[in-house]
């Protein structure tokens, strides 16, 4: 199923730990309504960037969200976040293209120098416009 012209409900909730434990991450309808929300979000960046984006991972659900390590109020479980990257971009750059963009985010993590998660707010509440790093030295904000 589609969720917008570039990303499908697959690739948005598809996760190797739960096919390797057998466990459901079947988002339900409020996480299915934030996760298109997302999508349309993640097309917005990959046309300001003019690249395309691969997620690393999307929707958790909390079981899944737990067996890799997830924080419990992490908005993975919510359908509001991803963790991508970008061919040709580092996490720093991509980070500081979407700070760039005007885009409406919640959060960006540039996580062990390796991904970027970004997330967007919940529907009807304000932006917390958060930029981070967290990696082996612990969690700091984006300078």
């Amino acid at each position: 199923m589609n969720m917008s012209p570039h990303f499908t409900l697959e690739e948005m909730t598809v996760s190797e730990t739960a096919a390797r434990k057998g466990i459901s991450n079947v988002p339900d309808n409020s996480a299915l309504v934030n996760l298109r929300r997302l999508a349309l979000f993640l097309e917005s960046l990959r046309e300001k960037l003019g690249k395309p984006i691969k997620i690393n991972s999307a929707y958790r659900s909390p079981e899944v969200n737990g067996s890799v390590g997830g924080a419990k109020t992490s908005q993975h479980c919510l359908g509001l976040a991803a963790d991508i990257r970008v061919p040709g971009m580092t996490p720093d750059q991509v980070v500081r293209a979407i700070k760039a963009s005007g885009l409406v985010y919640d959060q960006l993590i540039r996580e062990y120098d390796s991904w970027t998660h970004v997330s967007i707010p919940v529907n009807g509440h304000a932006a917390r416009k958060m930029a981070l790093i967290i990696d082996k030295a612990g969690t700091r904000a984006f300078a």
